[in-house]
């Protein structure tokens, strides 16, 4: 029964997240409704306790991350970063090769820490102008969007300073740079497979005759043509920009990478022994140790100095709109570190109901494989509650201690399952009901109907990589 009422929250905070209901406010809801069945008595004591410890400390720790990226990615938006970047990439790859062309566009602005919403509006426009301009059909356009956002950049290639690489080093002890050789090569493996299944799908659309919209009509064919929705206005018919604005666009994005390594290695220098309050007669807030907090802090300065770098870049342009641009960013961020919080705290009452302990050994008795058993678990999480960092909180959450223990016994390093718990957060959490699917079909006029397999498909794969990821290690040793 304990296993049965754990399970029914679960499925009820993933119904009401596919129906579109704010998990802010039902997270709490289907964790007390699970806590009112186990024991009444429990309820208020359980929310007070452990919803909100868990979910304002996740928010403590990570909402300047989810703030600054945010605003980062909209300055690069605002400041025409972004479309510099596009126009020199199709430049250099060919509008022909528009698949690449979008899903390289996606991996430089996610991997340079532009949020994955961000990336979905600022790369569409120019994936709808090559597509039409190159007869892909346009149902293709969310796959190849999720290719270039959601996979190898968000959490497989190390240094990405997304918050799926960032969550695992407050638990690990580890920094995003984590397991490189694992992650390059799982990353490689996903961009390849990944581009060699669109491409496949491209042809096959090619040889029945579909085009951008559809299929054309003949006599041989009484298929109706798409239904065209939110078309951009926008077109790559402009004017060169100079070649040195073309090269200073990308230096905001490499800012922000080299400086977080160059922060990764300076703070522990200035910090040596942590910080302790007590030194400065401030008994009352403890002693921060520098592990703990190293890859956010390294992951704050860098953004600091890309979003000064990116409003450089044309600073009038930023001015113009900057009011309205900021208070949007940091709209957004508020929501995503609330929705990402709220899974946090569900995942620890979820972790401290007595079923648990039978999900727990469940999981443990059936893969006894640590990297395994937080891969699946995971991966498995993130896919309930349709987010990646939300599955991955409640996971880590429940089930860090364990881990650390597990992996310290078998001699794992830390460094391999921070890569093994990113890369299976961005698994299966791609499933119809997440955010970010529904935001990218949204926006693209398109619906789950006609795009969601190709999405599907690069979920498959993703999935499918983290546990070749393990089979290497295992055989090599090597990440």
């Amino acid at each position: 029964m304990e296993l049965i009422i754990i399970l029914l929250a679960l499925s009820l905070l993933m119904f009401v997240a596919y129906r579109g209901f704010s998990v802010i406010l039902f997270a709490p809801i289907c964790a007390l409704f699970a806590v009112l069945l186990t024991n009444p008595d429990w309820v208020l004591p359980f929310f007070s306790n452990i919803f909100m410890e868990k979910m304002v400390g996740f928010i403590k720790a990570y909402f300047p991350v989810f703030l600054l990226g945010a605003i980062f990615g909209k300055v690069v938006e605002m400041s025409g970063i972004a479309e510099s970047i596009a126009k020199t990439i199709i430049r250099i790859i060919g509008a022909k090769r528009a698949i690449l062309a979008i899903v390289l566009l996606g991996a430089i602005l996610t991997y340079s820490g532009v949020s994955l919403f961000v990336v979905v509006f600022a790369v569409y426009p120019f994936a709808a102008n090559l597509f039409r301009e190159a007869n892909i059909p346009k149902r293709l356009i969310p796959g190849t969007i999720a290719l270039g956002a959601f996979t190898f950049t968000m959490d497989a290639l190390p240094g990405t300073p997304q918050i799926q690489n960032v969550i695992p080093t407050t638990f690990f002890k580890t920094d995003i740079y984590a397991a490189p050789i694992m992650g390059t090569v799982g990353g490689l493996i996903i961009l390849t497979v990944g581009m060699m299944y669109l491409e496949s799908r491209k042809r096959k659309a090619h040889q029945e005759g579909e085009g951008y919209a559809g299929f054309e009509a003949t006599a041989a064919s009484s298929a109706p043509q798409m239904e065209l929705k939110n078309e951009p206005e926008l077109t790559l018919e402009t004017a060169q920009q100079p070649v040195y604005r073309q090269v200073l666009a990308f230096v905001p994005l490499i800012l922000v990478a080299v400086m977080n390594k160059y922060f990764t290695l300076a703070i522990p220098n200035w910090y040596p022994e942590g910080f302790d309050f007590a030194a400065i007669g401030l008994e009352a807030f403890g002693k921060i140790e520098t592990p703990a907090v190293l890859a956010i802090w390294s992951v704050q300065m860098a953004l600091i100095i890309g979003i000064i770098s990116a409003m450089l870049y044309d600073f009038k342009k930023v001015r113009t709109n900057f009011q309205a641009g900021l208070n949007v960013s940091i709209g957004g961020a508020l929501l995503a570190v609330m929705n990402t919080g709220a899974e946090y705290g569900f995942g620890g009452v979820i972790a401290a109901l007595p079923g648990f302990k039978t999900v727990s050994s469940g999981i443990s008795s059936t893969f006894t494989d640590p990297l395994v058993n937080g891969a699946v678990t995971t991966t498995a999480l993130a896919g309930v509650t349709g987010s990646a960092s939300g599955g991955m909180g409640i996971a880590l959450s429940a089930m860090s201690d364990k881990y650390t223990q597990a992996i310290t016994s078998g001699g794992v390093p830390p460094e391999v399952m921070h890569r093994v718990i990113s890369m299976a957060s961005g698994g299966m959490d791609t499933l119809p009901h997440n955010g970010a699917v529904i935001t990218l079909l949204a926006v693209t006029g398109l619906t789950h109907r006609q795009s969601y397999r190709d999405i599907f498909m690069i979920t498959i794969l993703k999935t499918v990589t983290v546990f070749l990821m393990i089979g290497l290690y295992n055989l090599t040793g090597l990440y």
